[in-house]
Formats: C-alpha cells, sequence, structure tokens
C-alpha cells in the first residue's frame, strides 16, 4: 500500500468516521471503500456513454420503405383507441 496524506473538511472528517465506526472499519478502510467505490461507479458510467451514443446513430437511420404506418402518423388516436380497449 502507498502511504497518502488527505484534507478532509470537519464535517467530512465527522461524517466518514462515524461512517467508519458504524462498520467497525479505521478511517483510512473507510476512505479506501468510498475511493473504491466512487472509481467503480465512474467505471460503469463510461459504458453506459458508449450505448448511448450507439443508440443515438443508428435511431432514425432505417425508414420503412412503405412510409410511415397509421401509427406513427396517429399515434396519439391508436393509444387512446388502445385504452379503450
Amino acid at each position: 500500500m502507498i502511504r497518502t496524506q488527505i484534507q478532509l473538511t470537519e464535517g467530512q472528517h465527522r461524517a466518514l468516521k462515524g461512517w467508519a465506526r458504524e462498520r467497525g472499519i479505521s478511517l483510512a478502510e473507510a476512505v479506501r471503500r468510498c475511493v473504491a467505490d466512487r472509481l467503480a461507479e465512474d467505471a460503469s458510467e463510461a459504458p453506459r456513454v458508449d450505448q448511448v451514443r450507439e443508440v443515438l446513430a443508428v435511431a432514425g437511420k432505417y425508414a420503412d420503405p412503405g412510409g410511415p404506418s397509421r401509427v406513427a402518423r396517429q399515434h396519439d388516436d391508436v393509444l387512446t383507441e388502445a385504452y379503450r380497449s
């Protein structure tokens, strides 16, 4: 492990110390867990951004050769009919 010195606000220190105490872990372990959780969260967001880009690249790319269907043209009317059934 690498020893690192950080500065926290009084509120951050108090909250983190309480969080660590509730879990029965050291303050150092609490910091490691918080950092690990944040890094994992950031890592999982990147693929999501890529997925959204892929979907947006495909959206509207393929037109129906027969033109828009009745559902596409009269969306609200079709939904109203469907909910009446």
